[in-house]
C-alpha cells in the first residue's frame, strides 16, 4: 500500500523534482565553487524540517590524516551540507552520501546546449552534473520528501550529505567522517545504471620522470632520447596491467573488460625540436582492487619502475623517477550477503519486478573512506550512467531519476523501519 503512496507522490511531482534538478545544474559547482549549489541543497533541507548542518572544512585538521588529499590551501565558500531526519528511535541509521561538486564543462563546442542550462529534452535534463551526481542527490531528497509528506516516521536517523571534493579525492566526505557522522550503513547514488556496487576500487594518480641525454636533433645518435625510453616504460606498465588483471577472479569483474586500468593521461617533455628530448614526464591514475592496500600497489608499480634496468641498462644509472600526486580514492568493500545489501536488493526488485545486477564499480568513489575510516557496510548505486558522466551533453533520465527515489524510499522504510508513533 505504501509503495503505492509513495509512486502516486512522485508522480504528482515530478515536475517539482525536474526543476530542483535544474536548479542543481544552473550553479556552476566545481571545485572552489560550490556554495551557490549548496545554498539550494541548503533551501530544500529546511523545506523538509530537517536538521541542518553546514561548515567549511578546517584545513589543518583535514591535512593531518593520511587519507586526505586536495590540490586546495583552504575550503573558503566551500562549505559542506549535513541534513539529518532524526528517527524516534530503536531502527537502524543510514547515511545517504551524494556530492555536489562537479568537472568542468570541457569544450563548450562539444556541447550541443549550454551545460549549466539544465536543458529538458525527450525526457532528460541535459547539464554538467546532471547524472554524476547531482541527479541521484534529487533522488535522495526526494525519497525523504515522500516519506514525509505521506506522515511516515522511521525509527532509525536518515543523515542526508552533501559533500564537496568527491571529484578531487574526497576531502568533504574526509570531513564529514571527522566531524562525527557515523550510521549503521551508507548508500551513496553514483551513476551505477542502479546496478549494486557492494565493492568500489581505488585508484591513485602518479607521475613519472623518464630521463634522457639531449643533443643536436643533426646528430641525435650522439644524444639518449627520452622519448623512446618512455615508450619502453609505457610498454612496462601495460605489462604490469596485464599482470595485475590476470589474478582477478572476483565474479563481480566478469563484464568489465579490465578491472584495475593503470592509465597515462598526460604526457610532456622535450623543449626543441630540433633537440633530443632529455626528459618526459608521464602522468596517470592506476586502479586499486577492494581488497587492496594503497600501500602495496604502490609498493607494486615502484618495483615495476625498478625493474626497468633488467630491460635497458640506461635505466641502471639513469632510474624512473616516481611520485604519488594529487588525488587518490581508498577501495571498499562490503560482503555480499550484508543485510543492507539484501535490504537495497529487495527494494530494487520490489519496483523494477527483477532482480539487482551486482557488480564492482570501475572507478573510485568516496565510500572506501566510511569502509576504511569508520568501519561502516557502504554500498553504491545510483540513477545515470557512467557512459555520459564528466562527457559534452552529460544527462539523465528523468524516468529513472524518479524510479531511484521510489527504490530509496522503499529501502528507507525497510533499513531504518517505519516507527509506529503518529
Amino acid at each position: 500500500m505504501k509503495q503505492k503512496l509513495i509512486k502516486e507522490w512522485l508522480g504528482k511531482n515530478r515536475g517539482n523534482a525536474v526543476k530542483l534538478l535544474r536548479k542543481l545544474i544552473q550553479e556552476r559547482s566545481i571545485q572552489g565553487r560550490e556554495s551557490s549549489a549548496q545554498a539550494v541543497v541548503i533551501e530544500t533541507c529546511r523545506e523538509l524540517g530537517l536538521e541542518i548542518d553546514i561548515w567549511e572544512p578546517e584545513m589543518k585538521e583535514m591535512s593531518a590524516h593520511e587519507n586526505f588529499v586536495s590540490t586546495r590551501e583552504n575550503f573558503e565558500d566551500s562549505p559542506n551540507v549535513v541534513a539529518v531526519w532524526r528517527g524516534t528511535g530503536g531502527g537502524r541509521s543510514l547515511i545517504l552520501n551524494g556530492h555536489i561538486d562537479v568537472v568542468p564543462e570541457g569544450d563548450l563546442l562539444q556541447w550541443d546546449c549550454d551545460p549549466y542550462e539544465g536543458k529538458v529534452r525527450d525526457g532528460k535534463v541535459y547539464g554538467r552534473g546532471s547524472t554524476d551526481m547531482k541527479g541521484g542527490n534529487v533522488s535522495l531528497l526526494l525519497a525523504i520528501n515522500a516519506l514525509k509528506s505521506m506522515g511516515v516516521k522511521l525509527k532509525g536517523d536518515v543523515i542526508f550529505q552533501s559533500v564537496i571534493e568527491e571529484e578531487s579525492g574526497g576531502a568533504g566526505t574526509l570531513a564529514a567522517i571527522l566531524r562525527g557522522y557515523s550510521a549503521d550503513a551508507v548508500l551513496i547514488p553514483e551513476p551505477t545504471n542502479m546496478k549494486i556496487f557492494p565493492k568500489q576500487q581505488g585508484s591513485m594518480w602518479f607521475r613519472l620522470k623518464v630521463k634522457g641525454r639531449s643533443a643536436h636533433g643533426g646528430t641525435r645518435y650522439e644524444g639518449v632520447s627520452a622519448l623512446e625510453k618512455s615508450i619502453l616504460v609505457i610498454r612496462r606498465i601495460q605489462e604490469l596491467e596485464t599482470k595485475r588483471n590476470e589474478k582477478i577472479e572476483d565474479p563481480l569483474f566478469k563484464d568489465i573488460p579490465i578491472p584495475l586500468p593503470i592509465n597515462i593521461g598526460k604526457i610532456e617533455g622535450g623543449s626543441w625540436p630540433s633537440s633530443v628530448p632529455d626528459l618526459i614526464v608521464l602522468e596517470g591514475r592506476i586502479g586499486v582492487g577492494p581488497e587492496e592496500k594503497l600501500i602495496e600497489v604502490k609498493q607494486e608499480l615502484a618495483a615495476c619502475m625498478n625493474d626497468l634496468c633488467k630491460t635497458d641498462p640506461w635505466f641502471e644509472s639513469h632510474p624512473v623517477e616516481l611520485e604519488w600526486f594529487g588525488a587518490q580514492w581508498v577501495p571498499g568493500s562490503v560482503d555480499l550477503d550484508h543485510p543492507f545489501v539484501k535490504s537495497l536488493g529487495k527494494a530494487y526488485t520490489q519496483v523494477e519486478k527483477k532482480q539487482p545486477t551486482l557488480e564492482a564499480s570501475p572507478w573510485g568513489t568516496d565510500g572506501g573512506l566510511f569502509t576504511q575510516i569508520s568501519g561502516i557496510p557502504t554500498v553504491v548505486c545510483g540513477p545515470g550512467t557512467t557512459g555520459v558522466a564528466h562527457y559534452p551533453n552529460e544527462y539523465i533520465s528523468i524516468e529513472e531519476m524518479m524510479k531511484a527515489a521510489e527504490i530509496f524510499a522503499i529501502l528507507l522504510m525497510d533499513w531504518c523501519e517505519i516507527s509506529d508513533e503518529a
